[in-house]
């Protein structure tokens, strides 16, 4: 059985998004390889601070030709759609848990591009929104 002080541990975890914060320094990390990680780290946390300070957009590793090639991957035919089961496994392994189960077109099971571009960026920007 877990103690107080350990779930305390993890409530603070959880409420400040500690491993969510984590993972995405991390990926930083691992995408751009800097020379020198340390000072990189410090930027990227300044640059978070100053995001929140700012109410401004969150500093992501993906933007829009990201999210479009892996749109592309998911409709190499062109059909103009992808089912729901690809969107929820594309969210999921962009690290975005937190989505809406239900975009537009699940009814007909058909998100379109625009659909997908607009809640990987919604959940992205979630994810990225430490406090």
């Amino acid at each position: 059985m877990a103690t107080p002080r350990e779930l305390g541990a993890t409530q603070y975890i959880e409420q400040h998004k500690i491993m969510e914060l984590l993972d995405s320094i991390t990926s930083m990390l691992l995408f751009h390889r800097p020379e020198r990680p340390v000072e990189f780290l410090i930027g990227h946390l300044e640059k978070l601070k100053a995001a929140r300070a700012a109410s401004s957009g969150y500093p992501c590793l993906f933007d829009d030709s990201n999210l479009n090639s892996v749109y592309g991957i998911l409709d190499p035919t062109k059909q103009g759609y992808i089912t729901v089961n690809q969107y929820k496994k594309a969210l999921s392994t962009l690290g975005i848990h937190q989505y809406n189960d239900l975009p537009q077109g699940a009814d007909v099971n058909r998100v379109s591009q625009e659909t997908f571009l607009k809640e990987a960026m919604e959940g992205l920007k979630r994810t990225s929104s430490f406090e």
